[in-house]
């Protein structure tokens, strides 16, 4: 069986829409895996089905629905598996790496999201931006329990300050470590044997996240290349993401 993904869009919720559309996948003989509402005015739905051409036949039958029009038939990504199980879209931006932007209200889905992606094999770089206590080390913890992995502070403030300038070789096991570091602290307070730790942590193949990329970026060698994806974690959605505050209590 193959998985869609399949949203629409409601342009009036009228009495008994969705039964008409799942009346038409019914004849079809698509089955409905998981239907959800995703926030309030779309509906998303994965589909399975052994023939692709029914998929192309659903299309075409949808334009005859009225009150909808489709937003997305597609194999589905991690996106909108989480957009169905949550009942909400991840908002991001395309830009020279992908950002994309939670508040504290989403940690749930953030944690989801970080932690699909920990689970992933291989070299990979996230950076978190965030103000002081919003959630984003305890996101990724939450993250890497969800993943199945251990977590590694290679600098951090979460409970004392952390700065570390060597591992034993337990914890040079790429299979099951994500690797954190705290941007402001490696770059403000991190002597020369602890940021060859840095760079050494950063060739690894394996997992790591980088809180603060910004002062990160800006106070090493390293660019915005090196990221694989930036998230963005705020209060409310209108909150300035700013260090002035953070540096002068460095």
């Amino acid at each position: 069986m193959e998985e869609w993904y399949f949203e629409y869009a409601i342009d009036r919720n009228r009495v008994g829409l969705l039964g008409d559309i799942a009346s038409v996948l019914g004849m079809l003989s698509i089955n409905i895996a998981t239907v959800n509402g995703v926030e309030d005015t779309r509906r998303g739905f994965l589909l399975q089905t052994d023939e692709p051409g029914k998929i192309e036949a659903l299309q075409s039958l949808m334009k005859q629905v009225t009150n909808i029009h489709v937003t997305a038939c597609r194999k589905p990504t991690l996106l909108d598996r989480l957009a169905l199980r949550h009942g909400r879209f991840i908002e991001r931006e395309q830009d020279e790496y992908t950002t994309y932007r939670f508040t504290r209200n989403d940690l749930g889905i953030l944690v989801d999201f970080l932690g699909e992606h920990l689970k992933k094999s291989g070299n990979q770089v996230m950076g978190i931006r965030g103000m002081p206590r919003v959630g984003k080390t305890e996101s990724i913890v939450a993250a890497s329990v969800y993943a199945g992995k251990r977590w590694k502070f290679i600098s951090s403030t979460l409970l004392k300050q952390t700065i570390l300038t060597d591992l034993n070789e337990e914890e040079f096991n790429t299979d099951n470590h994500v690797y954190i570091i705290d941007g402001i602290v490696s770059t403000m307070r991190g002597n020369e044997e602890h940021m060859r730790l840095v760079r050494k942590i950063l060739r690894l193949d394996a997992p790591k996240i980088i809180e603060h990329p910004d002062l990160f970026v800006n106070n090493t060698e390293y660019g915005w290349k090196t990221f694989d994806r930036i998230i963005e974690l705020r209060n409310q959605a209108d909150e300035e993401i700013t260090y002035d505050g953070l540096l002068r209590n460095m």
